[in-house]
Protein backbone atom coordinates (compact mmCIF):
# COMPACT_ATOMS: atom_id res chain seq x y z
CA UNK A 1 0.00 0.00 0.00
CA UNK A 2 2.90 2.42 0.99
CA UNK A 3 4.29 1.88 -3.02
CA UNK A 4 1.14 2.31 -4.10
CA UNK A 5 0.52 5.87 -2.04
CA UNK A 6 4.41 7.05 -3.39
CA UNK A 7 3.52 6.02 -6.90
CA UNK A 8 0.02 8.15 -6.54
CA UNK A 9 1.89 10.84 -5.20
CA UNK A 10 4.83 11.22 -7.98
CA UNK A 11 2.28 10.68 -10.61
CA UNK A 12 0.45 13.88 -9.77
CA UNK A 13 4.19 15.60 -9.48
CA UNK A 14 5.68 14.11 -12.59
CA UNK A 15 2.79 13.34 -15.02
CA UNK A 16 3.49 9.78 -14.41
CA UNK A 17 0.00 7.67 -15.49
CA UNK A 18 -1.06 4.74 -13.64
CA UNK A 19 -3.18 3.92 -16.15
CA UNK A 20 -3.29 0.47 -17.65
CA UNK A 21 -1.76 1.80 -20.81
CA UNK A 22 1.34 3.20 -19.78
CA UNK A 23 4.65 2.46 -20.10
CA UNK A 24 6.43 0.69 -17.23
CA UNK A 25 8.69 2.73 -14.91
CA UNK A 26 11.15 2.38 -12.92
CA UNK A 27 8.64 3.77 -10.16
CA UNK A 28 6.44 0.81 -10.07
CA UNK A 29 9.05 -1.24 -8.83
CA UNK A 30 9.69 -1.33 -4.61
CA UNK A 31 12.98 -2.00 -4.77
CA UNK A 32 13.53 1.29 -6.52
CA UNK A 33 11.71 3.28 -4.07
CA UNK A 34 13.23 1.78 -1.24
CA UNK A 35 16.42 2.55 -2.72
CA UNK A 36 15.29 6.24 -2.27
CA UNK A 37 14.76 6.45 0.75
CA UNK A 38 17.58 4.32 1.53
CA UNK A 39 19.77 7.74 -0.23
CA UNK A 40 17.54 10.10 1.26
CA UNK A 41 18.57 8.91 4.50
CA UNK A 42 22.34 8.14 4.08
CA UNK A 43 23.26 11.09 1.76
CA UNK A 44 20.25 13.78 2.24
CA UNK A 45 18.26 13.38 -1.69
CA UNK A 46 14.79 13.97 -1.36
CA UNK A 47 12.84 10.83 -1.90
CA UNK A 48 10.27 12.57 -3.67
CA UNK A 49 12.52 13.94 -6.56
CA UNK A 50 14.39 10.82 -7.11
CA UNK A 51 11.17 9.20 -7.70
CA UNK A 52 10.32 11.72 -9.95
CA UNK A 53 13.56 11.30 -11.91
CA UNK A 54 12.89 7.53 -11.95
CA UNK A 55 9.73 7.82 -12.80
CA UNK A 56 10.75 9.39 -16.63
CA UNK A 57 13.04 6.16 -16.85
CA UNK A 58 11.88 2.54 -17.53
CA UNK A 59 14.03 -0.16 -17.94
CA UNK A 60 16.46 -0.48 -21.32
CA UNK A 61 15.88 -4.13 -22.95
CA UNK A 62 18.58 -3.18 -25.34
CA UNK A 63 21.16 -2.68 -22.16
CA UNK A 64 20.24 -6.18 -20.73
CA UNK A 65 20.83 -7.81 -24.26
CA UNK A 66 24.39 -5.75 -24.48
CA UNK A 67 25.45 -6.97 -20.93
CA UNK A 68 24.70 -10.54 -20.92
CA UNK A 69 27.35 -12.68 -22.49
CA UNK A 70 26.94 -14.41 -25.72
CA UNK A 71 24.39 -17.88 -25.95
CA UNK A 72 27.15 -19.58 -27.64
CA UNK A 73 30.66 -18.19 -26.64
CA UNK A 74 33.25 -18.08 -29.05
CA UNK A 75 36.64 -19.43 -27.53
CA UNK A 76 39.26 -16.49 -26.71
CA UNK A 77 40.89 -15.39 -29.25
CA UNK A 78 43.85 -13.07 -29.38
CA UNK A 79 43.60 -13.08 -33.47
CA UNK A 80 40.43 -11.79 -33.41
CA UNK A 81 40.68 -9.15 -30.50
CA UNK A 82 43.61 -7.68 -31.36
CA UNK A 83 42.66 -6.00 -34.68
CA UNK A 84 39.67 -4.51 -33.41
CA UNK A 85 41.77 -1.87 -31.70
CA UNK A 86 45.27 -2.37 -33.20
CA UNK A 87 44.34 -0.97 -36.47
CA UNK A 88 45.72 2.01 -39.11
CA UNK A 89 42.73 4.39 -37.82
CA UNK A 90 43.68 3.97 -33.85
CA UNK A 91 47.15 4.30 -34.68
CA UNK A 92 46.80 7.47 -36.77
CA UNK A 93 44.14 8.65 -34.85
CA UNK A 94 46.56 8.66 -31.60
CA UNK A 95 49.34 10.28 -33.27
CA UNK A 96 46.96 13.12 -34.35
CA UNK A 97 45.44 13.29 -30.61
CA UNK A 98 49.41 13.31 -28.76
CA UNK A 99 50.12 15.86 -31.53
CA UNK A 100 46.67 18.21 -30.52
CA UNK A 101 47.22 17.40 -27.11
CA UNK A 102 51.22 17.40 -26.37
CA UNK A 103 51.43 19.81 -24.05
CA UNK A 104 48.75 18.65 -21.86
CA UNK A 105 49.81 14.72 -22.28
CA UNK A 106 53.58 16.06 -21.27
CA UNK A 107 52.36 17.78 -17.64
CA UNK A 108 50.53 14.42 -17.11
CA UNK A 109 53.61 12.42 -17.47
CA UNK A 110 55.10 14.62 -15.32
CA UNK A 111 52.66 14.84 -12.50
CA UNK A 112 52.43 11.06 -12.81
CA UNK A 113 54.56 9.31 -14.23
CA UNK A 114 52.62 7.89 -16.99
CA UNK A 115 53.98 8.02 -20.22
CA UNK A 116 51.87 9.58 -23.32
CA UNK A 117 51.36 7.08 -25.26
CA UNK A 118 49.63 5.01 -22.97
CA UNK A 119 46.99 7.71 -21.92
CA UNK A 120 46.48 8.00 -25.63
CA UNK A 121 46.30 4.49 -26.32
CA UNK A 122 43.75 4.17 -23.40
CA UNK A 123 41.65 6.94 -24.54
CA UNK A 124 41.84 5.29 -28.27
CA UNK A 125 41.00 1.90 -27.01
CA UNK A 126 37.89 3.31 -24.62
CA UNK A 127 36.77 5.86 -26.91
CA UNK A 128 38.45 6.33 -30.24
CA UNK A 129 39.76 9.71 -28.77
CA UNK A 130 36.58 10.82 -27.95
CA UNK A 131 34.34 9.84 -31.08
CA UNK A 132 32.13 7.12 -29.23
CA UNK A 133 31.15 7.91 -26.03
CA UNK A 134 27.76 6.32 -26.00
CA UNK A 135 24.34 7.37 -26.43
CA UNK A 136 22.65 5.55 -23.43
CA UNK A 137 20.69 7.50 -20.97
CA UNK A 138 23.45 6.32 -17.84
CA UNK A 139 20.65 6.72 -15.33
CA UNK A 140 18.64 4.44 -17.17
CA UNK A 141 21.56 1.94 -17.86
CA UNK A 142 22.27 1.83 -14.36
CA UNK A 143 18.92 1.43 -13.30
CA UNK A 144 18.33 -1.38 -15.58
CA UNK A 145 21.45 -2.89 -14.65
CA UNK A 146 20.95 -2.50 -10.93
CA UNK A 147 17.32 -3.52 -10.46
CA UNK A 148 16.85 -6.00 -13.42
CA UNK A 149 20.48 -7.83 -13.74
CA UNK A 150 20.54 -9.78 -10.65
CA UNK A 151 24.08 -11.43 -11.53
CA UNK A 152 25.38 -7.91 -11.02
CA UNK A 153 23.15 -6.08 -9.20
CA UNK A 154 24.93 -4.97 -5.87
CA UNK A 155 28.18 -3.61 -8.17
CA UNK A 156 25.80 -1.21 -10.63
CA UNK A 157 23.44 -0.12 -7.47
CA UNK A 158 26.57 0.87 -6.01
CA UNK A 159 26.91 2.67 -9.13
CA UNK A 160 24.20 4.22 -9.46
CA UNK A 161 24.27 5.63 -5.97
CA UNK A 162 27.51 6.78 -7.21
CA UNK A 163 26.40 8.72 -9.95
CA UNK A 164 23.61 10.13 -8.37
CA UNK A 165 25.66 11.38 -5.88
CA UNK A 166 28.39 13.00 -9.20
CA UNK A 167 25.28 14.80 -10.40
CA UNK A 168 24.70 16.68 -7.59
CA UNK A 169 28.03 17.38 -6.66
CA UNK A 170 28.70 18.91 -10.12
CA UNK A 171 25.08 20.02 -10.68
CA UNK A 172 24.13 17.64 -13.47
CA UNK A 173 20.63 16.80 -14.74
CA UNK A 174 20.91 13.15 -14.05
CA UNK A 175 18.40 12.53 -17.37
CA UNK A 176 20.72 14.36 -19.32
CA UNK A 177 24.17 12.66 -18.83
CA UNK A 178 24.55 10.19 -21.84
CA UNK A 179 27.08 7.66 -21.81
CA UNK A 180 27.81 3.76 -22.48
CA UNK A 181 24.97 0.96 -21.98
CA UNK A 182 26.76 0.19 -19.29
CA UNK A 183 27.12 3.61 -17.35
CA UNK A 184 30.32 4.93 -18.28
CA UNK A 185 31.19 8.16 -18.97
CA UNK A 186 33.16 10.26 -21.54
CA UNK A 187 35.73 10.40 -22.92
CA UNK A 188 37.98 7.66 -21.06
CA UNK A 189 35.41 5.90 -19.94
CA UNK A 190 34.79 5.92 -16.44
CA UNK A 191 32.14 4.57 -14.52
CA UNK A 192 30.91 6.56 -11.71
CA UNK A 193 32.42 5.70 -8.95
CA UNK A 194 35.87 5.47 -10.32
CA UNK A 195 35.47 9.65 -11.22
CA UNK A 196 34.47 10.36 -7.88
CA UNK A 197 37.29 8.65 -6.76
CA UNK A 198 40.09 9.62 -9.20
CA UNK A 199 39.07 12.02 -11.79
CA UNK A 200 40.72 15.49 -11.45
CA UNK A 201 40.13 19.13 -12.83
CA UNK A 202 43.24 19.14 -15.31
CA UNK A 203 41.93 22.41 -17.05
CA UNK A 204 41.63 24.68 -14.12
CA UNK A 205 38.11 25.97 -14.73
CA UNK A 206 37.32 24.47 -11.13
CA UNK A 207 35.18 21.74 -12.75
CA UNK A 208 35.57 17.92 -13.42
CA UNK A 209 34.30 17.29 -16.76
CA UNK A 210 35.77 13.84 -18.81
CA UNK A 211 32.67 14.83 -21.37
CA UNK A 212 33.48 18.25 -22.35
CA UNK A 213 37.28 18.68 -21.30
CA UNK A 214 39.95 16.51 -23.10
CA UNK A 215 42.36 18.25 -20.45
CA UNK A 216 40.81 16.47 -17.89
CA UNK A 217 40.25 13.18 -19.43
CA UNK A 218 44.01 12.78 -20.02
CA UNK A 219 44.82 13.96 -16.45
CA UNK A 220 42.20 11.73 -15.33
CA UNK A 221 43.54 8.60 -16.83
CA UNK A 222 46.90 9.23 -15.63
CA UNK A 223 45.83 9.61 -12.42
CA UNK A 224 43.87 6.53 -12.32
CA UNK A 225 46.80 4.72 -13.23
CA UNK A 226 49.09 6.21 -10.70
CA UNK A 227 47.19 5.55 -7.55
CA UNK A 228 46.57 2.44 -9.13
CA UNK A 229 51.03 1.67 -8.55
CA UNK A 230 51.77 3.15 -11.53
CA UNK A 231 55.97 2.66 -11.58
CA UNK A 232 57.37 5.67 -13.75
CA UNK A 233 60.30 4.59 -16.03
CA UNK A 234 59.41 0.43 -15.61
CA UNK A 235 58.38 -1.55 -18.47
CA UNK A 236 55.15 -2.87 -18.69
CA UNK A 237 55.28 -6.14 -20.77
CA UNK A 238 58.14 -9.17 -22.88
CA UNK A 239 57.54 -11.70 -25.09
CA UNK A 240 58.22 -14.87 -24.00
CA UNK A 241 59.90 -17.68 -25.48
CA UNK A 242 58.04 -21.01 -24.26
CA UNK A 243 59.89 -25.07 -24.71
CA UNK A 244 56.20 -27.12 -24.68
CA UNK A 245 53.24 -26.13 -23.07
CA UNK A 246 53.56 -24.35 -19.17
CA UNK A 247 52.61 -26.02 -16.35
CA UNK A 248 48.84 -25.02 -15.83
CA UNK A 249 50.25 -23.90 -11.89
CA UNK A 250 52.13 -20.89 -14.01
CA UNK A 251 48.68 -19.75 -16.05
CA UNK A 252 46.38 -19.98 -13.20
CA UNK A 253 48.92 -17.75 -11.25
CA UNK A 254 46.32 -14.85 -11.80
CA UNK A 255 46.92 -11.42 -13.69
CA UNK A 256 48.78 -10.03 -10.28
CA UNK A 257 52.34 -10.47 -10.72
CA UNK A 258 53.80 -13.24 -8.76
CA UNK A 259 56.42 -15.37 -10.46
CA UNK A 260 60.13 -14.69 -10.78
CA UNK A 261 61.89 -14.56 -13.77
CA UNK A 262 64.26 -16.79 -13.10
CA UNK A 263 61.99 -19.70 -11.62
CA UNK A 264 60.30 -19.52 -14.98
CA UNK A 265 63.68 -19.75 -16.90
CA UNK A 266 64.19 -22.57 -14.94
CA UNK A 267 60.69 -24.53 -16.52
CA UNK A 268 61.72 -23.24 -19.81
CA UNK A 269 59.97 -19.80 -19.94
CA UNK A 270 62.57 -17.36 -21.17
CA UNK A 271 62.52 -13.36 -21.58
CA UNK A 272 64.77 -10.46 -21.78
CA UNK A 273 63.87 -9.55 -17.97
CA UNK A 274 65.62 -8.91 -15.05
CA UNK A 275 66.54 -12.68 -13.32
CA UNK A 276 64.80 -11.18 -10.03
CA UNK A 277 61.98 -9.61 -11.63
CA UNK A 278 58.35 -10.72 -10.54
CA UNK A 279 56.15 -11.28 -13.35
CA UNK A 280 52.68 -12.57 -14.14
CA UNK A 281 52.91 -15.26 -17.21
CA UNK A 282 50.29 -13.72 -20.17
CA UNK A 283 49.06 -15.97 -22.67
CA UNK A 284 47.20 -15.03 -25.73
CA UNK A 285 45.49 -17.48 -27.45
CA UNK A 286 43.89 -18.17 -30.73
CA UNK A 287 41.98 -20.94 -31.89
CA UNK A 288 44.35 -23.31 -34.37
CA UNK A 289 47.43 -21.20 -33.64
CA UNK A 290 50.02 -21.26 -31.53
CA UNK A 291 49.64 -19.09 -28.20
CA UNK A 292 51.63 -16.19 -27.90
CA UNK A 293 53.26 -15.87 -24.44
CA UNK A 294 54.50 -12.38 -22.61
CA UNK A 295 55.86 -11.85 -19.54
CA UNK A 296 53.62 -8.63 -17.96
CA UNK A 297 55.21 -6.80 -15.03
CA UNK A 298 53.31 -4.97 -12.56
CA UNK A 299 52.39 -1.74 -15.37
CA UNK A 300 50.83 -4.49 -17.05
CA UNK A 301 48.40 -4.87 -13.98
CA UNK A 302 47.90 -1.62 -13.53
CA UNK A 303 46.11 -1.17 -16.88
CA UNK A 304 43.88 -4.81 -15.83
CA UNK A 305 42.91 -2.11 -13.34
CA UNK A 306 41.13 -0.46 -16.34
CA UNK A 307 39.95 -3.40 -17.67
CA UNK A 308 40.57 -6.80 -16.02
CA UNK A 309 41.16 -8.89 -19.27
CA UNK A 310 44.87 -9.59 -20.33
CA UNK A 311 43.46 -8.92 -23.87
CA UNK A 312 42.59 -5.55 -23.15
CA UNK A 313 46.05 -4.65 -21.54
CA UNK A 314 48.18 -6.10 -24.40
CA UNK A 315 46.04 -3.87 -26.95
CA UNK A 316 46.73 -0.98 -24.90
CA UNK A 317 50.48 -1.88 -24.55
CA UNK A 318 50.65 -2.81 -28.31
CA UNK A 319 48.73 -0.08 -29.53
CA UNK A 320 50.65 2.86 -27.66
CA UNK A 321 54.07 1.21 -29.19
CA UNK A 322 52.74 1.93 -32.48
CA UNK A 323 51.46 5.24 -32.06
CA UNK A 324 54.83 5.93 -30.45
CA UNK A 325 56.80 4.58 -33.40
CA UNK A 326 54.70 6.65 -35.79
CA UNK A 327 55.48 9.75 -34.21
CA UNK A 328 57.80 12.34 -35.56
CA UNK A 329 61.18 11.71 -33.80
CA UNK A 330 60.74 15.14 -31.60
CA UNK A 331 58.13 14.71 -30.08
CA UNK A 332 58.12 11.08 -29.24
CA UNK A 333 61.70 11.63 -27.57
CA UNK A 334 60.24 13.87 -24.95
CA UNK A 335 58.35 11.09 -23.45
CA UNK A 336 59.67 8.37 -21.63
CA UNK A 337 59.64 5.13 -23.94
CA UNK A 338 57.83 1.97 -22.31
CA UNK A 339 59.38 -1.02 -23.09
CA UNK A 340 59.60 -2.04 -26.68
CA UNK A 341 58.07 -5.49 -27.42
CA UNK A 342 60.19 -6.62 -30.12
Amino acid sequence: MKYFLAALLLAGLTGHSLGNDAQPSFLDEPAVIDFARDLEQRHGFNTAELLGQFARTQPNARVLQLIQPPSSPQQRSWERYRPRFLNERRIEGGVRFWQENQETLARARTFYGVPEEVIVAIIGVETEYGRNTGGFSVLEALATLAFHYPRRAEFFRTELEQFLLLARENQLDPLAVKGSFAGAIGIPQFMPGSQRRYAIDFDGDQRVDLSGSVDDAIGSVARFLEQHGWQSGQPVAVPAEVAGEPERALLAAGIRPSLRVDQLAGQGIVAAAPPTATVTLVDLVSPGKATEYWLGFDNFYVITRYNRSSFYAMSVYQLAQAIRQRMPDNLAASGTEIQTSR
